[in-house]
This record gives structure tokens, sequence and C-alpha cells, in this order.
């Protein structure tokens, strides 16, 4: 990316990463909704909320923290905590916290306007515990927006995608980061030639090994439906739900304790003309809704 930044220069660098990213849909009701919200980000920043990102929410909030699950992550290098988190040039560097995404414990209840995840949720062993938890630190009517992997555009993609009954007996056998269940599927199904910064077989299978340091194993797997199902199940009304290329599922929803409310404004996206389907340039997701 240096060398193509000095060819073409920031505008350049710009609008080509806009070329390449396609925007989310509902892009401005996204914006409006965020709009002055104090966020907490697990996992950031990310390019993909930044002004030049398919999602370029980071302007519209009012401040927006940030938890990662060590002060040295293979995709941040070594972090320091304080006020660290610059997550958009305009704006004043927010909180960097270090807890697992699963136990926010030094975060009190309804904390947060906003809780952003993007490409977080899967490297996770227990999601609806992490869910959960993020939904804890939400105020009353706190916005949640996931995004995660889609298995047909990544090297997931031989990978069958995993039911929400398994993430749901996750949470009630407490799994932990330790857990190491998917790794003889990782192995086998793991397209190395979609995924250069794995290195070799050898290296791959011992960076899996040693995945309660790395976290940058991919426990489970998504498509469009199953996604929107774990967060039905966490108890969060759907307000958008996307898939976009690359390799992009986009949630919105709304921290719910209403459960009976919470099944009827939620209940269009799970029948079987739902438009996220129809709109999915994802085969997976045209394949109808028998995975919730």
């Amino acid at each position: 990316m240096r060398r193509i930044k000095n060819i073409l220069g920031t505008r350049g660098v710009t609008f080509l990463r806009r070329c390449l990213n396609r925007s989310a849909p509902n892009l401005d009701d996204y914006k409006t909704r965020l709009a002055g919200k104090k966020a907490l980000e697990l996992g950031g920043p990310s390019d993909l909320f930044l002004d030049h990102g398919c999602l370029p929410i980071y302007s519209v909030l009012a401040t927006a923290d940030n938890c990662l699950f060590s002060d040295r992550t293979i995709w941040t290098g070594e972090v320091g905590d304080g006020r660290g988190f610059h997550y958009h040039p305009e704006k004043q560097p927010g909180l960097q916290l270090f807890a697992d995404a699963t136990d926010l414990g030094q975060i009190p209840n309804a904390s947060y306007g906003a809780v952003l995840a993007s490409h977080c949720l899967e490297h996770i062993a227990n999601p609806l515990r992490a869910l959960y938890e993020w939904k804890r630190v939400l105020t009353g009517d706190g916005l949640l927006l996931l995004l995660l992997p889609h298995k047909d555009g990544t090297f997931d993609w031989r990978r069958p995608v995993t039911r929400l009954e398994h993430m749901i007996q996750d949470y009630e056998r407490k799994t932990t980061e330790e857990d190491l269940t998917h790794i003889p599927e990782i192995l086998e199904l793991h397209d190395l030639e979609r995924d250069s910064a794995a290195g070799s077989p050898e290296q791959f299978r011992q960076r899996c090994l040693d995945n309660q340091h790395t976290r940058a194993m991919h426990h489970h797997v998504f498509d469009t439906q199953t996604a929107a199902g774990l967060v039905h199940y966490a108890g969060f009304q759907l307000i958008h739900v996307a898939a976009i290329k690359p390799f992009h599922i986009i949630i919105l929803a709304e921290k719910r304790d209403d459960r009976n409310g919470l099944q009827e404004d939620s209940g269009a996206f799970f029948q079987a003309n739902a438009e996220f389907c129809a709109r999915s340039p994802f085969p997976s997701d045209r394949k109808g809704n028998s995975r919730r």
C-alpha cells in the first residue's frame, strides 16, 4: 500500500479504496442512528469505519473507546493503555482498554450507547457469551454494529456454516478460549491459498494450536442468516441486515429486553423471502433459512 500511495498520492489511494469497498446499504440511516453516540469498539480500529470504508461511521460518533484482549496482538503490534485509541484524524483519542471480549467486568452496566465489532466475533470461542456481555454495557436503547466475514468470500468457503445450536451449546458449556474443538476441521478445510498471512501449512497449524495467545483462528463460520439468528437469539432487535462484497456481513441491531416484542419486530428477517437473502451476492444466503 505504501508503494501505491507514493504513486497515486493520498487522494488517489482514498479513491481506490472507495472503489474496492462497496458502501453498505442504508448507510445514511446507520449514520443517523449512530450520530452522537458514545461507542465501545471491540478489536479496533477498523479501516471499514473510516471515511474511505464501506461503513464510515467513526466521523459521526461523539467518542469511541476500544477494547483488545491483550496489549500485543498480531494485528496491532504493541499497544499502550490510557487515551491511546486513535480511531479518526478529526476526533480526540478514546480510551484503550484490555479485557477479554466475553468479560468486560471493568466496564459498568449501561456505559455506552453503541458497541462496534468488525471481524471480531468469529475469533471468539463463545460468541453468545460475548454478545450478552456487550449487551450488558449498552444503554437501554443501545445499538450493536456487527461485521462478520461471510464464508463464501473468505478462506472459510470450504467449511460448513456453524449451526446456531452449536453456539448455544458453547454458551451452556461455558466454552473458553482454550477450546480447540474446531482445529481438525480448520486444518482440513481452511484455504491457505486465500490466506497468505497464515504462512506454510505447518506455521498455520502451530498458530492454531497457540490460538489462546494469538486469537487468529475462526472458531465459527457464518452466512448472513446464521449471523442474524445469533444476534436475534442474544436479545437484539434487528434493524438492518446485509451482505456485501468482498466478504462482509453487516448487522445493525438494538438492545431489547422484551422477548415477545423482539420476536414480532425481527420476524420479517427470517422469512423465506427476506430482502437481505434476495440481495445477497453470496450463494449460501439464497438456500433458505433452514439453519435457524
